[in-house]
């Protein structure tokens, strides 16, 4: 199997990550966290990485360069998961603040302290908003990372036919 089947499954994964995030955002109403949005530029990015490792489709070496930046990128994100799990599953007296909205942020925050704020997450972080069998969307988040990471991994190995 060529490596550009590997790259548009994984650009239809991220697609439909955010596809499903807006959804969520604008159809169910469910107003996203910094480390939300955190997680959602993690996405865009693994999504580019694939779209450009379709279009160039190099040899093996190319390959192991974006398979690696697939597989680092997944794993920074799948950390920005497990924090927010973290920040879910503390007792109430040890959850952060709640912060400003995202929105409000945007405008006001230097760039430096956007940032900052969004790796941190708040208590808006804490909230669960939804479920689907017992996992919370930076849950199934996690396990989109993971996969995603496991898929760079596949990369790395692979040996251009």
């Amino acid at each position: 199997m060529k490596h550009r089947y590997i790259h548009s499954f994984g650009l239809f994964i991220c697609l439909s990550l955010v596809t499903t995030a807006f959804y969520m955002q604008y159809v169910m109403g469910l107003e996203p966290c910094p480390l939300c949005m955190m997680q959602r530029l993690v996405i865009y990015t693994i999504a580019l990485i694939f779209l450009i490792a379709w279009l160039h489709n190099p040899e093996t070496g190319g390959q192991r360069v974006y398979a690696s930046l697939i597989t680092v990128t997944s794993l920074a994100g799948a950390g920005f998961a497990s924090r927010q799990i973290w920040l879910q599953n503390l007792p109430p007296d040890q959850v952060p603040a709640c912060g400003p909205s995202f929105d409000y942020m945007v405008d006001v925050l230097p760039w430096s302290e956007l940032l900052s704020t969004m790796m941190r997450g708040t208590g808006d972080c804490a909230k669960v908003q939804w479920t689907f069998l017992t996992l919370s969307i930076p849950g199934w988040t996690l396990i989109a990372f993971l996969f995603l990471a496991i898929l760079g991994l596949i990369l790395w190995r692979k040996r251009s036919i």
